[in-house]
């Protein structure tokens, strides 16, 4: 058993991933309030049918869907 298995979390608390995670995909709910949103954002692209919106729509949130995944990568909100 290492340190860490030794010390217990605070009820609530999180790692710094993921409560930025949860952050951008708050934002990104808030922005896309029409939209049922996987807690996965890759499923969110990979699912996506092309043609299932107008285009500028489709380009939209496909755009930012990438940009909140990319937000998440490189750590910053």
């Amino acid at each position: 058993m290492g340190f860490r298995d030794l010390v217990r979390r605070r009820p609530g608390a999180c790692d710094p991933e993921e409560r930025l995670a949860g952050l951008v995909q708050s934002e990104l709910s808030a922005d896309l309030p029409d939209e049922d949103l996987s807690d996965y954002l890759y499923d969110c692209i990979d699912m996506y049918q092309m043609g299932s919106k107008p285009r500028c729509e489709e380009v939209e949130y496909l755009g930012m869907v990438q940009d909140a995944i990319e937000r998440m990568e490189r750590g910053r909100s």
